[in-house]
């Protein structure tokens, strides 16, 4: 997966966000989405920034991987 199609996955989990959020009254599986969503987002924004971060050290950045959700969900925004 390169950049391209991780931004076009951030911009898609994003929007089904926004979706999701609208309205004041969120069933419970609405909210599981949103959090499922939000874990999904993570993963793909620390995806990109590895790629980034191996580029500018000149290195391959298709030997980024996605990590696991109890990794990316811990770290500070």
């Amino acid at each position: 997966m390169d950049e391209k199609d991780i931004m076009g996955r951030i911009h898609e989990l994003v929007e089904e966000e926004h979706k999701l959020r609208e309205g004041t009254e969120h069933t419970d599986d609405q909210r599981a989405r949103i959090q499922e969503l939000e874990k999904h987002l993570d993963q793909a924004w620390d995806l990109l920034r590895q790629r980034r971060a191996k580029r500018q050290y000149d290195e391959n950045p298709d030997e980024a991987q996605e990590r696991p959700e109890s990794t990316v969900e811990s770290y500070l925004q």
